[in-house]
């Protein structure tokens, strides 16, 4: 039988159990703010994107999978006034490595230089590519690890609006 500390020690660890529970899953609906800054100086908040959907996609140079949904990423931000796509290149040798990339793929969206703190910020990478989905009132909608496609996206949207 148990004693009454043992119960009060286990319903203890059961709600802090629920509460970390409770937390993660918040994270995942809501991810807070980021600050963004972007190869050319710009700064990206998702607050100041509020009324948009952001696609915060990371990305390296050397990912074939990253390199092949980079059409569609340029496709979605031509085709969309209503969304900004916003490419995190990571694990990357240098800058160079990367703006030589943004130029062979003509990558007319935002490019930020993120490190791991950034990927910390949207609760870290598990594989690359990974995409994170905002609505325009700011709640993460998706995280996609993997590539994704101008109809995925679209197909995204139009379930979530």
């Amino acid at each position: 039988m148990k004693t009454h500390e043992e119960i009060s020690f286990s319903r203890k660890g059961a709600l802090f159990t629920v509460l970390l529970l409770i937390l993660s899953i918040g994270h995942a609906a809501w991810a807070g703010d980021w600050n963004l800054k972007d190869k050319d100086g710009a700064h990206y908040t998702l607050s100041g994107m509020h009324g948009k959907w952001v696609l915060v996609n990371f990305w390296a140079p050397w990912c074939p999978p990253c390199l092949m949904e980079i059409p569609d990423l340029v496709a979605l931000q031509q085709r969309h006034k209503n969304l900004q796509v916003i490419g995190v290149a990571v694990m990357y040798g240098s800058r160079k490595d990367v703006m030589d990339m943004v130029n062979k793929k003509s990558i007319s969206y935002p490019v930020v230089f993120g490190t791991e703190d950034t990927a910390g910020d949207f609760g870290g990478l598990t594989g690359l590519p990974t995409s994170f989905l905002y609505s325009p009132s700011g709640k993460l909608v998706e995280h996609i690890v993997g590539p994704v496609t101008q109809v995925d996206i679209e197909r995204k949207i139009l379930d979530k609006y």
